[in-house]
């Protein structure tokens, strides 16, 4: 595998590469597979080198996740690292939004090439900053937000005047029930903000 498609190779001196190299095991997993459940304890830190992987908090009744974040080609998931370097349990199940590419590293490795490398040791502190900004924003949207702002503002990320979803696909990413989206989608509707059409959504 192409190890330098991740930015913190070019920490590694030639021999920390080629340490990391063998010690890396390629995997390929379909969309939709699970890669750990929340509260499982990680052995192995996925580097990603194709497609993408959605983290999601569920509630006791399973039914309604929160959606934490989403990583992609060259990114390393934070609480997977932080699972596996403590050796303490996810606080989020881990599923393939995609067909995924990439390969598994223990985390015996990872915590010997963190000793022999201060630079590979604040890259991984830093993945902590930049996941926990992400958190904070997702916590202030859903405390502070109305839903009906979080809904437009949803919809109009897409950068389309029409957007193929279904109520239950909004519901799913701004972690509420499908009754209340539809709820405020037909407000929405009543105050000319947008139509409603079967399986679409039209900004007006």
């Amino acid at each position: 595998m192409d190890i330098s498609k991740f930015s913190f190779v070019d920490f590694f001196d030639d021999k920390q590469k080629e340490f990391l190299s063998s010690n890396l095991r390629p995997i390929s997993i379909n969309k939709n597979t699970v890669l750990f459940y929340q509260e499982d304890i990680c052995n192995d830190i996925l580097l990603l080198s194709d497609g993408n992987v959605s983290l999601s908090i569920y509630s006791d009744d399973k039914i309604e996740p929160i959606e934490l974040y989403t990583i992609g080609a060259g990114e390393q998931c934070i609480i997977n690292t932080a699972s596996a370097i403590s050796q303490t349990k996810v606080i989020a199940t881990a599923t393939a939004s995609t067909d995924i590419k990439g390969c598994l590293i223990s985390y015996d490795i990872t915590k010997q090439l963190m000793k022999q490398n201060e630079k590979y040791q604040d890259f991984i502190f830093s993945l902590f900053s930049i996941k926990f900004n992400s958190l904070t924003t997702l916590i202030e949207d859903i405390k502070y937000k109305k839903l009906d702002a979080r809904i437009l503002a949803y919809l109009l990320s897409k950068n389309s005047t029409t957007i193929t979803t279904t109520h239950e696909q909004i519901a799913e990413k701004l972690s509420t029930s499908r009754v209340v989206v539809s709820r405020v989608l037909k407000e929405l509707e009543n105050k000319k903000k947008l139509k409603i059409h079967r399986g679409k959504i039209e900004l007006l």
